[in-house]
């Protein structure tokens, strides 16, 4: 209790011992050989000024008795004479003024005389002021509180905050521990534009490094994360490593956070089975079911893991007797692999057939709702059916594509991005359920990625690593979603537009399936 007490006070008076410090240092600096010579020689001066100022004093004194008229030659020259010696003498303290500035006396001397401005005479009047049945302590013992007060605010001031865990710092950690006490950072947080900021001691969560930084008036929590460059090189920060910095639990307070390790840390993701979470909250390591049954939006940069981190849904959506899983992939290579547990259709005029069939199996679905019910209720009669379309923006473009009929009339496949909009719009209810995967989430120009009206009805959405902050801002429709800065693979952002204000901006890891798994 004693050591949490006194890390949580270091920080306060961490500010008074750096400046202590640097003060002493200054001073230090300044007491040279050449300096101290000055010193000497100004002081020499200026005593004999003051001894001429004197003796020009007591001779005009001498010339105003002996003549009683102000303007007899005597009095003039003794009078022109004490006024030079006086101007003489304000020019040598002058002097002598500047020569102390540049050869002070020690932070410490300087601290022991002013302790001895009060110290004497508060014992003194603890003695004068006691009688013969008891002391009279309080002049004494405010005068020595006051020293005490000084020595132990440097002395906690200049002391390390200790941290301790259960298990082992890394070598990174234990620097960046040392770089964010508030000892070291307030000795350098001014060479960085930072000074007036002092951080708490750090708190080591499953997600990293945490710690609060006060504010003082010239601060507020926006201007201080918009120094993010300037914290991360003065904490000696990997250039790659995840810095969060937001407004903390009061006005004055920010918090910075550094992703040194995951909470998904020591978690098997390889593989599946039943059962099996689809991903781990890295910061709270809260495991994550597949949302099954939600239209579902699944971006990502090649390279990401998008199709290996989507298997585990595929897999949930084709395993039980009141799941169907259809696949549309125009590359053929992701179908391949489920083509014993779902339905793949490849060719365009086989994806129109099954459009055919879903609008079918969806209109009768919903004529047959019963009254007072949302949703059908799934059984292997009427299973689930999720509707996964690979590659997305490869599907898009093919459907531009011109052919002709027997009777030379040209038309395309547009019809089939028709019915899939019309599945992700009308078709919930009837629990045909859409999920569109693409590596452009772009909703407009050439190469494209997801229809606009489709993108609109997605209430999931995960975002993997992509191409830019304009990538990701599509994704999730703001701008403060950060899947570009995401490290590759199977890391992402998932946002789910039912928890609403609940919602989690904490990175998450999926889990993966190899295609021989999936086998």
């Amino acid at each position: 209790m004693i050591t949490n007490t006194l890390d949580a006070l270091a920080p306060t008076v961490a500010p008074f011992a750096a400046w202590w410090d640097a003060e002493a240092d200054r001073r230090r600096q300044l007491r040279t050989p050449e300096n101290l010579k000055a010193l000497l020689d100004a002081q020499k001066a200026h005593n004999s000024a003051r001894s001429t100022a004197a003796m020009a004093r007591t001779q005009r004194r001498t010339a105003r008795a002996a003549s009683k008229n102000p303007l007899s030659t005597a009095r003039r020259s003794a009078r022109t004479a004490d006024k030079a010696s006086r101007q003489h003498t304000s020019q040598a303290r002058a002097k002598l003024r500047q020569a102390k500035a540049q050869y002070p006396v020690t932070l410490r001397a300087r601290a022991i005389q002013a302790h001895a401005v009060h110290a004497v005479p508060g014992a003194v009047s603890s003695w004068l002021m006691s009688t013969a049945e008891h002391w009279t302590i309080w002049p004494g013992s405010i005068s020595a509180g006051l020293i005490a007060l000084n020595a132990g605010a440097l002395w906690l001031g200049r002391r390390a905050v200790t941290v301790e865990v259960d298990d082992v710092l890394s070598a990174e950690e234990r620097r960046l521990v040392e770089r964010l006490d508030p000892s070291y950072w307030v000795q350098h947080a001014d060479e960085r534009g930072l000074a007036g900021t002092v951080p708490s001691p750090v708190e080591v969560t499953p997600a990293g490094l945490v710690t609060a930084v006060r504010l003082d008036g010239r601060w507020k929590p926006s201007a201080f994360a918009a120094k993010h460059e300037e914290i991360r090189a003065l904490i000696g920060a990997r250039t790659d490593l995840r810095m969060e910095i937001k407004a903390g639990s009061h006005g004055d307070r920010a918090v910075i956070t550094l992703r040194t390790r995951s909470a998904a840390d020591g978690i098997d993701l390889k593989g599946w089975k039943p059962g099996d979470c689809w991903a781990v909250d890295t910061v709270t390591g809260e495991p994550l079911p597949v949302p099954l049954g939600k239209r579902m939006l699944i971006a990502g940069a090649s390279g990401a893991g998008k199709s290996f981190s989507a298997r585990p849904l595929l897999a949930e959506a084709s395993e039980y007797d009141d799941h169907r899983l259809i696949i549309f992939d125009r590359k053929y290579v992701e179908g391949r692999t489920w083509s014993h547990r779902a339905r793949i259709v490849c060719e365009l005029d086989e994806m129109r057939e099954v459009c055919r069939e879903l609008i079918a199996e969806g209109e009768e679905r919903l004529r047959d709702l019963p009254r007072g019910k949302d949703v059908v209720e799934i059984s292997p009669e009427r299973p689930r059916i999720t509707v996964f379309a690979d590659e997305g923006g490869e599907l898009l473009s093919d459907a531009k594509s011109k052919v002709k009929d027997e009777d030379g009339k040209s038309s395309d496949y547009q019809d089939i991005v028709e019915t899939l909009r019309t599945v992700a719009r009308k078709y919930r209810a009837a629990e045909i359920i859409l999920v569109w995967a693409t590596q452009k989430p772009t909703m407009s120009g050439d190469g494209h990625g997801i229809d606009s009206q489709i993108a609109g009805q997605m209430s999931v959405k995960l975002g993997l690593a992509v191409a830019s902050q304009t990538d990701a801002a599509t994704v999730f429709g703001r701008s403060d979603w950060p899947a570009h800065d995401l490290p590759m693979p199977g890391y992402a952002l998932l946002f789910d537009q039912d928890k609403g204000k609940n919602q989690r901006r904490n990175p998450i890891r999926l889990r993966y399936m190899t295609a021989q798994q999936v086998i």
